[in-house]
């Protein structure tokens, strides 16, 4: 395994997929964390960044986008420590400011965020100082229209929330609103090319030495749902449906249905692609595939996290 040497200061939490990675920055004068995680997790979340911190306090908060994996534990983080400052990008400021849970996609998405403030933005082709040194922000829509992704030079380190993983890269959530982004996601791999990264933290997965062929593969996975936007809608809504399990661990499968019945992106993608095929049959055939992907267990009446 390739020893990842990653920049002075530097903490990674790896988190897994209910909660977005955690990046801490543990500088001389000041101390920031990039994305705070799902909110069933802000208690871990406070832990953990509490014990790296050794009663030293948090100073920034930055967030890469604003879906509830990656920003979810920042009300939980703003209450702990009273000065902190809180970054977002640009493009949803407004929507945070006046805390709209539909136009964030909170409720369309099924999930949940506790409102947050903000105190400044994450401006794109700016430079911003995390441990003592500068780290570039990019934009990075796609997945999100808003989403940034931060890089720093010297080292070649890339945090690259969900615009791209080892193995593939986010939902892109404006397509299943029914507006174009999947030339965006190209877009956005092409900065990523272009920045050439040696080392890549992504917003959810292990940090890995980048390689040519995670673009490579990637790219082959984004022309697929170009070509077939129904095989992304159908991956979208198992991604949503894992998340639920993931948050809930369990429940009757009667409220699975009712829960996607009442979801918005469900009902949009059910509408535009199979609107033939009631919701709870439909709903029957993706969880049998969960099981299939031993992602999900059924037992009776009851869906199980696997």
């Amino acid at each position: 395994m390739t020893n990842i040497q990653l920049p002075s200061g530097l903490q990674v939490f790896e988190r897994g997929w209910l909660s977005s990675n955690n990046i801490l920055f543990l500088g001389s004068t000041s101390r920031a964390l990039v994305d705070s995680g799902y909110s069933k997790h802000a208690e871990q979340t406070t832990g953990l960044v509490s014990a790296a911190l050794q009663q030293r306090p948090l100073d920034l908060l930055l967030n890469t986008h604003l879906h509830s994996d990656h920003c979810g534990g920042n009300a939980a983080l703003q209450r702990i420590y009273p000065e902190l400052q809180t970054l977002i990008p640009p493009g949803h400021a407004s929507l945070v400011s006046s805390w709209d849970p539909v136009a964030l996609n909170y409720v369309p998405s099924g999930q949940h965020c506790p409102r947050f403030k903000f105190d400044g933005l994450l401006l794109p082709d700016t430079e911003i100082q995390l441990a003592d040194t500068p780290w570039q922000v990019h934009a990075a829509p796609g997945h999100d229209p808003h989403s940034v992704i931060l890089f720093e030079p010297r080292s070649q380190t890339l945090i690259s929330a969900d615009a791209l993983w080892e193995k593939g890269f986010g939902v892109v959530f404006p397509e299943l609103d029914g507006e174009t982004a999947f030339d965006e996601v190209a877009a956005t791999f092409d900065v990523i090319e272009r920045l050439d990264p040696r080392w890549v933290i992504p917003g959810h997965g292990a940090v890995f030495g980048y390689r040519a062929e995670v673009l490579v593969n990637a790219r082959e996975r984004l022309n697929a749902f170009v070509k077939n936007p129904e095989r992304h809608a159908h991956h979208a809504v198992k991604v949503l449906l894992k998340f639920k399990l993931l948050d809930q661990q369990q429940l009757p499968f009667a409220d699975f249905v009712e829960w996607a019945s009442n979801t918005s992106y469900f009902q949009l993608i059910h509408q535009r692609f199979v609107p033939s095929v009631t919701i709870e049959h439909w709903m029957e055939q993706l969880t049998q595939e969960l099981v299939r992907s031993k992602v999900a267990r059924r037992e009776g009446d009851m869906v199980y996290n696997a």
